[in-house]
């Protein structure tokens, strides 16, 4: 093969692949012109995505959101509602028939003790009330010879004094007798008891039973814990910084153990100081009765500090991207290729209050509210499919 016959060869080739290559960038410019246009705050997603991503769509509200302070504390009783019994004089168990979270009621029975001690003040008040029967009667015969100068004065001070002085004995047994559960009218020569009763104090559910039958007890033991649960109150720890936005009658709502069921309550006092590690504590009344809320259990709570109507939607609707925050606005539907598709829209929005799974949403100026459909479920699946670039999307 000649020289030149090889350049010429060279040279057609050289054509060919060129017109190939201007071919192909033709079609690819084509299909690109065919191909449509997402503008950049544009989510499209089809039909059955759309489901998938479960997105429902709602109107934006007109509700009446409060500022909140979220505090910590716990559920205690007031004083007058918490007892706890004991026996003044001790003694040994009989029988108590009573386990913790049993209901009692005001002046029921709830143990038997027995104590020799209780046999020797019903004596002792016996004879003493005995000898002072005697005594009122000296007193009285003393008194009338005294006025008929039978007797002298010195001999009615000294039966005077020796009456009184039994009179007192009589009245000090008498307390003793009421302070271990008797009563001092039913107390006979015939009738004395080595045991008595302890009755319940108030009325409310036994928290705790230190006690068992035979077991030996002094006076400063605890037999029984008893709770009123009818008025509870609870006690919040606040930062100093937030002491001055609290005051008496403010309408708060609290939750225990992480549960969604949220129960009332009204601070009704405040500390009038801050405690040494900088925190002040408030008080608050529960306004309804909560079965399930009982003392020392720890709550979360909300203080309601103020409130107005605001623009709000369902804090899942309001998604935070780059340190902004977004809503997504139904655009519109469309048909592709015999495929349903729906258009979102990424609105840049400022973001207020939250209070009660809702926030107030600050739109942009112009922005025309009624008859807008916004995306309330499944608004960070559209971000993901916005970030992700088409991963959702088509």
């Amino acid at each position: 093969m000649s020289k030149k016959y090889f350049i010429l060869n060279l040279t057609l080739s050289f054509l060919v692949i060129l017109l190939a290559s201007c071919s192909k960038s033709s079609k690819t410019g084509e299909a690109a012109t065919d191909t449509e246009v997402i503008p950049e705050d544009i989510v499209e997603m089809r039909y059955d995505q759309v489901k998938l991503a479960k997105i429902a769509t709602d109107s934006i509200e007109v509700r009446y959101l409060f500022n909140t302070i979220k505090v910590n504390g716990k559920v205690a009783v007031p004083p007058q509602n918490f007892a706890t019994v004991s026996a003044p004089y001790g003694g040994f168990i009989r029988s108590t028939n009573f386990l913790p979270g049993d209901m009692v009621a005001k002046g029921q029975p709830l143990a038997v003790i027995e104590n020799q001690e209780f046999v020797d003040i019903q004596q002792n008040y016996l004879e003493s009330k005995n000898r002072l029967e005697y005594a009122e009667a000296e007193y009285k015969r003393h008194t009338d010879l005294f006025k008929e100068d039978v007797y002298s004065e010195m001999n009615l001070q000294q039966v005077t004094a020796d009456y009184k002085s039994l009179k007192a004995q009589v009245s000090a047994l008498e307390q003793k007798l009421a302070l271990i559960g008797l009563d001092p009218s039913q107390v006979k020569e015939e009738k004395i008891t080595r045991a008595v009763t302890i009755v319940s104090p108030i009325s409310g559910f036994i928290k705790t039973v230190n006690i068992n039958t035979g077991k030996s007890i002094s006076s400063t033991d605890v037999l029984f814990e008893i709770v009123n649960t009818e008025k509870l109150f609870l006690e919040l720890t606040l930062f100093e910084k937030d002491a001055s936005k609290v005051s008496k009658g403010q309408k708060m709502k609290f939750f225990i153990n992480n549960e969604t069921e949220q129960h009332d309550a009204e601070i009704y006092q405040t500390a009038i100081a801050v405690d040494a590690d900088k925190t002040y504590k408030v008080y608050a009344a529960v306004q309804s009765g909560c079965k399930n809320v009982i003392p020392g259990m720890y709550v979360n709570a909300v203080i309601e500090i103020s409130g107005k109507k605001v623009t709000a939607l369902p804090s899942e609707a309001v998604v935070s991207f780059d340190d902004k925050d977004y809503i997504f606005v139904y655009f519109r539907d469309k048909e592709e290729k015999g495929l349903a598709f729906t258009e979102y829209r990424m609105l840049e929005v400022g973001k207020g209050m939250s209070e009660g799974g809702y926030t107030e949403v600050i739109l942009p100026p112009g922005f025309e509210a009624k008859g807008t459909k916004v995306v309330v479920k499944g608004a960070y699946n559209l971000l993901s499919a916005k970030k992700n670039a088409g991963e959702m999307a088509c």
